[in-house]
């Protein structure tokens, strides 16, 4: 193929009417390969090793293997599911209403590939311990892969200790919501290989003010827990309408009560639930969230009548645990993104990673993200259903205020990651924009940041318990460094001053997360990291933005750690 030219115009002068020469117009140079073909799990040391802390050693050979598998096909599955989004069909052809989902096989690859590893289900297949543990880690690398089909599988995995409540639902539905089979077929769950299940909680009169609920259950018969009852409302926000099985906050005579509503009837007929639209969400592109309507839609109560939330607290803690694993992962997956390119991309006569500003960037976002994953599988661990009673003290309190500072940091660190790419980052093919979008979700899902700081307040009123649990578990780093010792110390001062309290809140629960992870970064960590979290955000010698870090840290011994060359 002869190479392309640019030939003068004609001119009276003699160096314009030179011969042309001969340039290649469009050859690519200084671009980082496509991040492909590595192992999600291998690479990444701080969750390894983590894994190894939380008593799952027994699930690293499937968790290597799966994080081997994640970095092929499943990658691309990822891209297109976000590119070919659901659609809603609410008739056939014939003008039958049949209010189903639409998925790019992309979806259903994703979906078949996370139920076959249990990421729905895992602990309550594995009786053993370090089995949420185990499953954390899982969940975490596939997040990496794509976010969105994630949710229908946080919905499962959260909705059977709810069920748990209502024992002879749990044992109709536990055997298909456990089954690691995918069947998406829009069929009756008896008739299925496995099932998926929803949740439909919030209107749009009341949002997280779910006592503000107007849809209503009458009773079919002498009603009460396991009863029939016919539901009619609303539902501003109803996750994964494509499920088998819903469970529903309603009002009966007695409050605001839960109920499981399954796609069909016992007949074999489908239900009075109907999908009104998907949401158009900022990112989350390939998942279908929806508001659907019942309409005398046929379901039963889980739990006591008037107790709903509390029966429901069950789902929204585990989906609460879900949205710390998944911002921990948004991280990883933009930091894992910066740290490829800038290692790749040469400007100023060398790599951008080995520019000393860059490094102080990268090591400040490699801190934070091992910060989130430390306390994510410490969490986890916690989940565990042979937890002592301290350990469940410690999650009911942790999970809140680990999930409003996780959440809310993942945004920043997508952010910065993006801006190591430069302009490329801000093309859709870079799988940054995608990152950003999704950045905000899980601050928003399962509780906004007031609500948690606020239900932080609550548990520290109602169970004073799980605060002594909570600081026995930070005070197990204490001694190991001052600077620790001393942000515990004032933290816990600011926790004896009530005076203006819900106002402070949200820096409360900052700090308390903050020394926290300290706590964990010392006792675990590498010294280079622990060493550099203590400086920065606890000893407060560090700006305001990412790249502040100060002088002396071994930014470098940083960098390998996150992601060994």
């Amino acid at each position: 193929m002869a190479t392309p030219t640019v030939r003068a115009a004609t001119t009276t002068d003699d160096a314009a009417a030179a011969p042309a020469v001969g340039f290649v117009t469009h050859e690519v140079s200084n671009q980082a390969p496509p991040l492909e073909g590595y192992n999600l799990f291998t690479t990444d040391r701080a969750l390894d090793e983590a894994l190894a802390r939380a008593g799952a050693s027994w699930a690293r050979d499937a968790a290597i293997a799966f994080g081997a598998e994640l970095g092929g096909a499943p990658l691309e599955w990822g891209r297109v599911a976000n590119v070919y989004g659901p659609v809603l069909r609410t008739h056939d052809r014939f003008g039958h209403r049949i209010d189903e989902v639409e998925f790019h096989p992309a979806w259903h690859d994703l979906m078949r590939t996370s139920v076959a590893h249990g990421l729905h289900a895992l602990p309550w297949r594995e009786a053993r311990a370090g089995a949420h543990a185990a499953r954390a880690a899982l969940f975490f690398t596939m997040t990496q892969v794509e976010a969105g089909h994630l949710c229908p599988i946080s919905m499962t995995y959260s909705g059977v200790p709810a069920l748990r409540a209502q024992p002879e639902l749990a044992a109709e539905w536990e055997p298909r919501l456990t089954s690691t089979s995918y069947d998406p077929r829009m069929r009756p769950a008896p008739e299925k290989t496995g099932a998926l299940c929803g949740m439909a909680m919030t209107e749009k009169q009341g949002g997280s003010d779910v006592r503000a609920n107007s849809t209503r259950a009458v009773p079919l018969g002498a009603g009460g827990p396991g009863r029939e009852y016919a539901i009619t409302g609303h539902k501003w926000f109803c996750s994964a309408p494509m499920c088998d099985v819903f469970l529903v906050l309603a009002h009966t005579e007695r409050g605001l009560s839960c109920f499981a509503m399954p796609r069909f009837l016992p007949d074999g007929t489908r239900n009075q639930f109907h999908i009104q639209r998907l949401k158009d969400k900022l990112g989350n592109r390939s998942n279908a969230s929806s508001e659907v309507e019942f309409h005398g839609a046929w379901a039963r109560m889980v739990g006591d009548e008037g107790r709903g939330v509390p029966t429901i607290i069950a789902m929204v803690n585990h989906t609460r645990l879900d949205c710390v694993i998944g911002s921990s992962a948004g991280m990883r997956a933009a930091l894992v993104q910066a740290l490829h390119h800038t290692r790749h991309r040469s400007a100023f006569g060398k790599r951008l990673a080995e520019h000393a500003l860059m490094q102080n960037v990268l090591a400040d976002l490699c801190v934070e993200s091992e910060a989130a994953t430390t306390a994510m599988m410490r969490l986890a661990q916690a989940y565990d259903d042979g937890a002592t009673p301290d350990e469940q003290a410690f999650a009911r309190l942790a999970t809140a205020v680990i999930k409003y500072w996780v959440c809310k940091r993942q945004p920043v660190v997508v952010v910065e990651a993006l801006e190591c790419l430069g302009g490329g980052g801000y093309v859709e093919e870079s799988v940054m924009p995608r990152l950003f979008r999704e950045s905000p979700l899980n601050g928003i899902w399962e509780g906004s940041g007031n609500v948690i700081c606020l239900d932080v307040l609550r548990a520290m009123g109602r169970e004073p318990e799980s605060v002594d649990a909570f600081f026995r578990e930070v005070d197990r780093g204490r001694g190991q460094d001052a600077r620790l010792d001393a942000f515990v110390d004032a933290t816990r001062d600011q926790l004896t001053d009530f005076t203006d309290i819900e106002r402070r809140a949200r820096r409360i629960v900052e700090r308390m997360a903050l020394a926290l992870q300290g706590s964990l970064l010392v006792r675990h960590g590498d010294p280079a990291v622990a060493a550099a979290f203590c400086a920065s955000r606890l000893a407060g010698d560090h700006g305001k933005a990412f790249g502040t870090l100060p002088s002396g840290l071994d930014c470098p011994a940083i960098l390998a750690r996150a992601w060994p060359v």
